[in-house]
């Protein structure tokens, strides 16, 4: 299989990394091939040479992001041990992701949100992930119904990516940088809180039953 240009060639790396940095500051609707390569500092042409579009640049930009998210991830699904554990392991692999990736969140919320153009490629990358939640839960949670896995799949990716989202916004209503060292600890705590809440009662619903 043919590498993707940004593993071959450094201009194509900084093209692909002043799209990431542009599509967060001005959305897809915004974003402009001049703009892109004065940001990256190459000629203008250079974007449609390597890329062939802005949109095979921004998907370029999606489909780096989900490889580096799957990579990060692949340890922790294949680790065992009981459910709880195996839970905190995949839910921290996600959030040392995020952190060193703080654009990533914004960025696929604002695909999602917007033309539907990349939302195969984000559910073809969202789907092992969504596997792994199912198959884990499988023993606790019903095929059907409120507490089935595609609500606990939602519910947990909010847990973790809603903070990140709305942070910036929130963090001057909070006194604090809501990115900062301590700030993130702490957030990482609650999130283990919570699923470690959600679990339990998950488990006491599936012997009840």
């Amino acid at each position: 299989m043919k590498s993707a240009p940004e593993n071959r060639n450094e201009t194509a790396a900084k093209i692909l990394d002043a799209a990431d940095e542009l599509l967060v500051e001005v959305g897809r609707d915004g974003l402009r091939a001049r703009a892109i390569a004065d940001r990256a500092g190459v000629n203008n042409a250079l974007v449609f040479y390597y890329f062939g579009s802005i949109e095979g640049l921004v998907e370029r930009v999606i489909e780096r992001y989900y490889r580096r998210h799957l990579r990060a991830l692949e340890d922790a699904f294949a680790a065992e041990g009981p459910l709880c554990e195996r839970l905190h392991r995949v839910l921290d692999a996600y959030l040392d992701f995020i952190e060193t990736n703080l654009r990533y969140p914004r960025l696929v919320q604002q695909q999602v949100a917007g033309a539907p153009v990349f939302h195969e490629l984000i559910r073809k990358h969202l789907a092992p992930l969504y596997e792994w939640v199912r198959d884990a839960l499988a023993e606790v949670a019903p095929d059907q119904g409120p507490l089935s896995a595609r609500h606990l799949f939602i519910s947990i990716s909010g847990i973790v990516i809603n903070y990140y989202t709305y942070g910036q916004v929130l963090g001057p209503l909070w006194d604090l940088d809501p990115f900062g060292a301590s700030a993130l600890v702490e957030r990482r705590e609650h999130v283990h809180w919570l699923t470690d809440a959600l679990l339990d009662r998950l488990q006491k619903v599936a012997v009840a039953a």
